[in-house]
């Protein structure tokens, strides 16, 4: 059963206004809060980008941050564009 896509962005909403206010009075730079908020803004946003692909086909065109994407680039994935040049404005 497909959720309403009108409902589950309320509820994206909802998790980005919370994950706002946590982060905006968080208590210490791991507080547990803002980690959770976070969490919540992820699922929210799953469970309305499939609703959204349910009810009408159509994609945002966001993408959720995945901590294993850094794993597959390396540094000099990072410092160069296309042609090799060095992009990071050191002087080398």
């Amino acid at each position: 059963m497909n959720m309403d896509p009108r409902i589950a962005l309320s509820a994206l909403t909802n998790a980005l206004e919370e994950h706002l206010s946590t982060a905006v009075n968080r208590r210490s730079d791991d507080d547990p809060a803002v980690e959770s908020a976070f969490y919540s803004v992820a699922d929210a946003f799953e469970a309305y980008e499939d609703a959204l692909f349910g009810a009408t086909g159509e994609v945002t065109p966001l993408d959720l941050y995945d901590e294993d994407d850094d794993d597959t680039l390396d540094d000099d994935d990072l410092d160069t564009d296309s042609d090799g040049a060095d992009t990071d404005g050191a002087d080398n």
